[in-house]
């Protein structure tokens, strides 16, 4: 049986008549007919009574209907998905993101994204930048947003936006009446860092310029990047961190700019090899719109309003 004999059937039943059926098949009758007797003799039963100037279904012939036009009806639409899916208007993103991203403009963007391409399902993980490189390796995201640069030939990545680092520090720091810290001014103040294998590259970057400045770092605590904050604020010791971390919410740190400004990039990256018409829309999507900054936002909003 192939798909040429339901179609021909179809189109007998909604005509009741081989002659008309056969002009819009754009074929003769007799091959037409013999096509359906072949169609019949194969599933071992009726499907027209001929016995009537009109053809008509047989209660056989009737039931098998109903189930070949469900199976051209999931035809089309197996067609329309599939042409959805090739220009990127269907499919599953995973998207990996840092977390200090949670007050930089990510879910807006993935809000906006999701108005644009409903029928594309985005799912989010926080995950540190290392394991977002072992994940997209592995095939378990699609795209990750990380912090530094991505020396991997798997991967292919893009800078989105580049920000400046800035140092945080406790409020009754010394340092505080100060409108901008050269580095060398933190020599030999405790610091407070996430762990290198969360980020190796932006670890590095914030050593690099310590380093530069004349010192190495005195690392007394470590942790995540959000936790971070909370130590500052607690006055274990100061941090270096990307600007937007004023956007966080937390309170009891102070935010100084760096004296020669020291920027660090925000970098989009995905596999080398990902064909995805999804994917593509994605980052198509995120170049043109970009993670802006939340805080920004909602100022603009603000400012409108009144």
């Amino acid at each position: 049986m192939e798909l040429r004999h339901l179609r021909y059937f179809l189109t007998i039943a909604e005509e009741r008549h081989f002659g008309r059926a056969a002009q819009r098949l754009h074929m003769t009758q007799p091959p037409l007919s013999r096509q359906i007797q072949e169609l019949e003799e194969e599933l071992g039963f009726a499907l027209f009574d001929r016995a009537h100037r009109q053809v008509e279904l047989t209660p056989a012939g009737a039931v098998f209907l109903d189930n070949v036009r469900r199976v051209f009806e999931t035809l089309d639409l197996a067609v329309h998905q599939a042409r959805r899916a090739s220009v990127g208007e269907l499919g599953r993103i995973v998207v990996g993101y840092i977390s200090s991203l949670a007050y930089s403009g990510i879910t807006e963007v993935i809000r906006a994204f999701h108005e644009r391409f409903p029928m594309v399902e985005l799912s989010l993980r926080e995950m540190s930048p290392q394991a977002q490189i072992d994940a997209l390796k592995e095939g378990r995201i699609d795209v990750g947003l990380v912090r530094g640069a991505v020396d991997d030939a798997a991967l292919t990545a893009e800078c989105l936006r580049r920000e400046p680092l800035v140092v945080a520090l406790p409020v009754a720091h010394r340092l505080v009446e100060r409108k901008r810290i050269a580095l060398e001014m933190l020599a030999r103040e405790p610091f407070i860092m996430f762990p290198r294998q969360r980020g190796p590259a932006f670890f590095d970057q914030i050593m690099g310029l310590c380093r530069d400045a004349g010192f190495v770092p005195r690392i007394t605590q470590e942790a995540p990047q959000l936790d971070i904050l909370s130590l500052v604020a607690a006055g274990f010791g100061v941090a270096i961190l990307p600007e937007s971390i004023r956007h966080s919410g937390r309170k009891g740190f102070a935010i100084r700019h760096i004296v020669g400004s020291p920027m660090t990039d925000l970098r989009m990256v995905w596999r080398i090899d990902d064909a995805s018409a999804a994917l593509r829309e994605f980052l198509s999507f995120v170049r043109s719109v970009g993670v802006r900054e939340a805080g920004k936002e909602r100022r603009a909003k603000g400012e409108r309003a009144r």
